[in-house]
């Protein structure tokens, strides 16, 4: 009673209450994670010495589950601590997990101390109890939570009795691709087999959950293509007089510019380049992908965006450039910025899907003040344009919307820090903002409130961030748009991940219909084909390594070539992190800022490097 848990809650937990491993679906919403926290207080009770791990994938999660869920529920009876890449405890993780009932921590401090084997650092799966693990779909190939499992797996294969309880969590497996439901079906299997652990969800009491978890009302805010784009047209033409500088031969096709299957061929091209000491092809792989960002961008917001995007790429290179490569590109930009300025403010030529967006807002917001909205965008830039577009739009403002950018937690320019992803969002809680303009790391596990608007603009994903996304449109008489351009991809898309959500549906349903012993029979079959497909990768990952000596390995420049450095100069910090302990290393680079990163144990990050002789940032391997 105390939680207030609704039925279609208790009802998914009952199997996990008597020991079972299970993986809860519920959608966005619905309050996985109180069914979670209801889990760990009532095996707390009923086991006495248990421990109980709580793993998420983000690092913002780590202090949202315990401020919001765990602690107030399980804080005044049970000793409860969080542990991330931000604070000291990690250093000492082994202690904190001896010393605690119950640990929320990212899933990768976990993973550093099952292979840490030094004394108070060093923890095993069988210390644990029970293990909660947050948006468990992430748990597949090589991802975090997959190697924590695959030791369990192991272990569970081998014999091993002394193993935690599973509970996963998730909004939706997805179908791993498959478009068909034997491969839908099989992708369940295997995020089961990977889990160890039954799917459940909500039966006897789904029409509850569907009354507390309103789906919004989606339409489709379809604009017509560009008559004309002239801006656009000028970028092309210049990465065509680059392709004819390059003279490439028939074995490099060209796709089509301003695309993301463009910009996979122009990163090969650089790798290439750098490969083969090509200095003229690296080099203008490079500037080609920045024409061809600024064509995704001129897609997706203004044209005037677009340019901006060049026009600080460029504002450095002349100080930079060293050969002839450098001064063609250099010059041809120089050559064509008067025109691409004058090109990229002509209002008749603006991206139509602006107009667009602006009505869907409107909409929404001038029905009343209460409206809280949030708008997806793809990538940091494009919300950082879309951030300075809705701040500058007379119309916007008059219609009261005050909006802040949300992005996920990082280094950079273009990154937040934790507190002030914390701090957007309890603004946006408390109504000072209302408007959130985000990438995914809105779309997935953050304690957002119920928002009246979800705007997906210049998206292309699959069908889980869909259904997480769609899933933050909770309010009554909600609205999910989609902004496309006719006969897009993202329009496209949208309909298919319709179609792959229901796919998903069907696809639990058939296994939860499954017969328990031939469900049992195929996850250990499962299981043990993955076994020994990582056993023969291990294998073939140490014989790769062991080709080279570590003083054979030669670093250099990505950018010149120029040799830096030595495999064996290298030391791995926190099985992560590899820096150069070379004093000699000095002679080849120039420091500049100072960048916004977390401390190590045994040292502190210095300052942003460059090549002493070309200035390139980055430095690689180069064999």
């Amino acid at each position: 009673a105390d939680f207030g848990l609704y039925e279609y809650q208790e009802e998914v937990v009952q199997r996990a209450l008597r020991g079972e491993n299970i993986i809860i679906w519920l959608p966005t919403g619905g309050g996985k994670t109180r069914a979670a926290v209801y889990v760990a207080k009532k095996h707390l009770e009923n086991n006495p010495g248990a421990k109980v791990a709580v793993l998420v994938n983000k690092v913002h999660l780590v202090d949202q589950h315990y401020n919001n869920e765990f602690n107030p529920y399980l804080g005044s009876d049970y000793s409860l601590v969080s542990i991330s890449g931000d604070c000291d405890q990690k250093d000492f993780f082994g202690c904190e997990v001896k010393n605690s009932d119950l640990v929320i921590c990212t899933a990768q401090i976990l993973e550093n101390a099952l292979t840490n084997q030094e004394e108070g650092k060093h923890v095993e799966l069988s210390q644990f109890t029970l293990l909660i693990i947050d948006e468990c779909h992430h748990t597949h190939k090589e991802g975090v939570y997959n190697k924590i499992m695959a030791r369990y797996v192991a272990q569970k294969l081998k014999g091993e009795r002394r193993l935690p309880q599973i509970l996963g969590l998730t909004a939706s497996p997805g179908t791993g691709g498959a478009k068909s439901i034997k491969g839908a079906v099989e992708h369940v299997l295997q995020i089961c087999a990977n889990l160890d652990s039954v799917i459940v969800s909500s039966k006897v009491y789904a029409p509850e959950l569907k009354k507390k978890v309103p789906r919004p009302r989606k339409r489709f805010d379809i604009v017509d293509r560009r008559p004309q784009d002239p801006f656009g047209d000028h970028l092309k033409f210049m990465m065509q007089f680059i392709h004819d500088f390059m003279a490439l031969g028939p074995e490099f096709p060209v796709r089509e510019f301003g695309t993301q299957e463009y910009e996979a061929d122009v990163v090969i091209l650089e790798k290439k380049g750098v490969t083969d000491r090509n200095r003229l092809l690296a080099q203008c792989a490079l500037h080609l992908r920045q024409y061809n960002d600024a064509l995704l961008i001129n897609d997706t917001v203004r044209m005037v965006d677009a340019f901006r995007v060049l026009e600080s790429y460029y504002s450095t290179k002349s100080s930079t450039a060293m050969d002839g490569t450098d001064f063609f590109l250099l010059g041809l930009y120089q050559e064509n910025e008067v025109e691409l300025r004058k090109l990229s403010g002509d209002a008749r030529f603006e991206n139509p899907k602006m107009g667009k967006l602006q009505n869907t807002l409107l909409e929404q917001f001038v029905q009343g003040g209460h409206s809280r909205g949030i708008l997806f965008s793809k990538t940091r830039k494009s919300i950082c344009c879309l951030y300075d577009w809705v701040s500058n739009n007379p119309a916007l403002q008059r219609a009261g919307i005050r909006a802040a950018i949300l992005t996920g937690a990082g280094n950079g320019i273009n990154y937040m820090t934790q507190n002030e992803q914390k701090d957007t969002i309890r603004n946006f809680r408390l109504g000072s903002l209302n408007l959130l303009i985000s990438t995914s790391v809105a779309e997935e596990g953050l304690d957002i409130p119920e928002c009246n608007l979800v705007v997906r603009y210049g998206l292309l994903t699959n069908e889980i961030a869909q259904q997480q996304a769609s899933g933050r449109a909770r309010a009554s008489d909600s609205v999910y748009s989609v902004v496309a351009q006719a006969g897009g991809r993202e329009a496209r898309r949208e309909l298919l991940n319709e179609c792959l959500e229901d796919l998903t549906g069907r696809a639990i349903g058939e296994v939860q219909r499954m017969e328990p012993r031939d469900f049992q029979m195929k996850i250990t079959d499962l299981q043990t084909e993955a076994l020994l497909t990582r056993q023969l990768a291990e294998q073939l990952k140490l014989k790769k390594r062991s080709r080279f000596n570590a003083a054979t390995v030669q670093l250099s420049c990505r950018g010149c070539f120029l040799p830096v450095a030595l495999g064996h100069d290298i030391k791995v910090i926190e099985n992560a992190h590899h820096v150069n302990i070379n004093p000699d290393f000095e002679r080849y680079y120039k420091t500049g800022g100072q960048p916004a990163l977390k401390t190590f144990e045994d040292w502190e990050p210095g300052r942003v490097i460059s090549c002493a002789a070309c200035g390139r940032v980055r430095l690689t391997f180069n064999l």
